[in-house]
């Protein structure tokens, strides 16, 4: 059997040699933490090579992305279905090893990471997820949850601001099962990190109600061993083990230097690490005992079948609840009755015809969903009697009593969003979480990953213009709604009323390929009449709301707190003989996905006269509205006083409104 150190050394080299294939790539990570990554991997890693999908398996997170060699290495090393031929495919155009280790392109990569601080964000999500689902589902002698989350992350991370957020709420929560790995290696692309980072890391993670394990030798693997049994002991509290590691280890002439971080080494290094490390194969070879000291497959399988057995004997003592986590964790899967209900309710929502605002109307479809969906977990970052995102049902989550369906995020508007990936990356739950929409800002990076990873999260967003009003300019968001249009694979949607914020949430709900954006007023607005068939057409994105006799003269496009003025302004066109035309259009990426005939039918070719009303910036809307067109919008920032009159005094009038289309047909 070869020493621990030589299997490490496979890692090492596996990482160099692809990286210098490449030219291009991080290899200094990689043989940083090899001899972490083998203990780890070898010795207390719970997974299986055969079903990277297992429910119970332990979460791997690589926080520092740049290194993805390791993780590539690991993953090939012990039997997933990643080839050599993939490793030597590294950055490579549509290979299974991209530069940053993406989810959905290599089985065993739980979390798209490379954006620093956001994995280990992540791996708190994941941790909160195990954490919910064994108080909701494990029982007396039936333990069905229970697997850890691992994070590697380095100096990055623990600069990069998301990570305080999330650590933060890590040690409140007591996330026992979440066990991260600082590679306190001093090095960054600039160079030695004292420069710029000499932050008390133990203090500060031991004021955060960390487990700190402090300054354990990185190429120790008694030691990294003894570090690992102790954070597994700590069953209260989130452990961070800080492993003093050199950069490049094996490289005599780079190693401990930026110069092996973010750059090939060279093939006179490359040639030399082999020497001095004693691996004696070429690039891309890995002999048979080594490959077998890394197998784990056999080991794999069997934690898996013993964990079936575990299964099968909680089905036998809870069937409904087994049946459940069948549904929510195994498959995915809602419930066979969601959409009949939740058309139900829609339908509700249409009769009621409340003037709310459409913030109201969001809870009021939370209340109508959460019972019907226990896996719903919500959240606000500190702003639920604002967002309103609280209901009867919710339940707070606590490190005593976790068992409960919504998160208090506190003031972490990105720790929030990076952890809601983690929640959804690790699977059980629809997660949920809110801010005001001029605070998305704060978050951008991570509802972008979300997209990014096509993972199922629920954005709430609230105050979602000037209409906010007193709080002035710093809380208006102009440009976000653009942005969040902009986002590939990104839904977003500004409902006008409680019926289109219902469509919102369901769509949102039954979306698992992507997140959503749902986007709601402060301000109270009109209940819009609708027929059944306008009602169905709303999932469509966008819809004729008020038509015209035969072919518009002019089509008027509006969102959200701006269909209701719309409507008025149009009946006030059609009382001075204009023949017109409103689409209310909640979501334009869903509108944009139908196919031609129906987007041709709601707006034809032949009407060039076109007026968009929302209140953000104008921009976005030429889209729709053509070079020719007019859009009464922003184009800079508001002020502070009440609602109304920054509405009036911006021009979202009825009278504005009559006069644009007037003048857009006179010209």
């Amino acid at each position: 059997m070869p020493s621990r150190k030589h299997l490490a050394n496979a890692i090492r080299v596996l990482s160099m040699d692809a990286v210098q294939k490449a030219n291009s790539g991080h290899p200094g990570a990689p043989m940083g933490m090899a001899d972490i990554a083998e203990v780890l991997w070898n010795d207390f890693l719970k997974h299986n090579p055969q079903n990277p999908n297992w429910a119970d398996r332990d979460r791997f997170v690589l926080s520092n992305g740049h290194g993805s060699m390791l993780i590539y290495s690991l993953l090939h090393l012990s039997g997933y279905d990643l080839t050599m031929d993939d490793l030597k495919q590294f950055r490579q155009l549509h290979s299974r090893t991209p530069g940053h280790p993406e989810r959905g392109y290599t089985a065993g990569v739980e979390t798209t990471t490379g954006p620093l601080g956001q994995g280990i964000a992540n791996g708190v999500g994941m941790a909160v997820a195990e954490k919910i689902l064994a108080a909701q589902f494990n029982r007396d002698g039936h333990t069905v949850v229970d697997h850890n989350t691992y994070v590697f992350l380095g100096d990055g991370c623990m600069m990069e601001g998301v990570s305080h957020e999330a650590c933060s709420l890590a040690g409140t929560l007591g996330l026992g099962k979440l066990i991260a790995f600082y590679d306190d290696n001093g090095i960054s692309i600039d160079g030695h990190v004292e420069g710029w980072f000499t932050d008390d890391t133990p203090k500060r993670f031991e004021a955060y109600g960390w487990h700190v394990i402090r300054a354990v030798d990185g190429h120790n693997a008694a030691a990294i061993k003894a570090a690992i049994e102790a954070a597994k002991a700590e069953t209260k509290k989130p452990t961070l083990i800080i492993t003093k590691t050199i950069i490049g280890f094996g490289s005599p002439n780079k190693q401990a230097s930026h110069d092996c971080h973010g750059s090939p080494l060279g093939l006179e290094e490359v040639a030399l690490v082999r020497k001095t490390l004693g691996w004696e194969y070429e690039p891309f070879v890995v002999p048979a005992d080594v490959y077998a000291g890394w197998d784990a497959k056999e080991k794999g399988a069997a934690a898996e079948k013993s964990w079936e057995a575990k299964f099968a004997a909680y089905k036998a003592a809870h069937p409904e609840l087994a049946a459940e986590f069948d549904r929510r964790v195994i498959k995915g899967e809602l419930p066979a009755d969601f959409a009949a209900k939740a058309e139900a309710f829609i339908a509700e929502s249409q009769a009621k015809g409340e003037k709310i605002a459409s913030r109201k109307a969001s809870q009021n479809s939370i209340a109508a969903f959460v019972p019907l969906l226990p896996e719903l977990l919500g959240g606000s970052a500190d702003l639920a009697g604002s967002n309103l995102t609280l209901v009867k049902t919710s339940k707070g989550v606590t490190a005593e009593d976790a068992s409960g369906n919504y998160l208090y995020y506190g003031v972490r508007e990105f720790g929030m969003s990076a952890i809601m990936n983690g929640i959804s990356a690790h699977g059980g739950f629809i997660a949920y979480g809110a801010t005001f929409l001029m605070f998305q800002q704060y978050a951008a990076n991570a509802v972008r990953m979300s997209a990014l990873m096509k993972l199922q999260n629920i954005f709430v967003y609230t105050h979602d213009s000037i209409g906010q009003g007193e709080d002035g300019p710093t809380h208006q968001p102009i440009e976000v709604l653009a942005s969040l249009r902009m986002t590939p694979n990104l839904d977003t949607w500004r409902p006008a009323d409680a019926a289109e914020a219902a469509v919102s949430w369901k769509a949102a709900i039954e979306r698992k390929t992507g997140p959503a954006a749902l986007v709601f007023s402060r301000q109270n607005l009109d209940h819009v009449a609708r027929t059944p068939a306008q009602v169905a057409d709303i999932a469509k994105g966008g819809y004729v709301l008020v038509d015209s006799v035969g072919e518009p003269e002019a089509i008027l496009i509006a969102t959200g707190s701006e269909v209701g003025i719309t409507v008025q302004a149009a009946a006030a066109l059609k009382a001075k003989g204009r023949n017109v035309r409103v689409v209310s259009m909640p979501s334009t990426s869903v509108f944009d996905r139908q196919d031609e005939a129906y987007k041709e039918s709601v707006l034809p070719i032949s009407v060039g006269a076109r007026v968009a009303v929302e209140t953000a910036h104008v921009d976005y809307w030429y889209k729709y509205v053509g070079f020719d067109g007019r859009v009464v919008g922003m184009t800079g920032f508001g002020e502070s006083a009440p609602g109304p009159a920054l509405l009036e005094y911006f021009g979202f009038t009825v009278d504005n409104i009559v006069s644009t289309v007037e003048e857009l047909l006179e010209d």
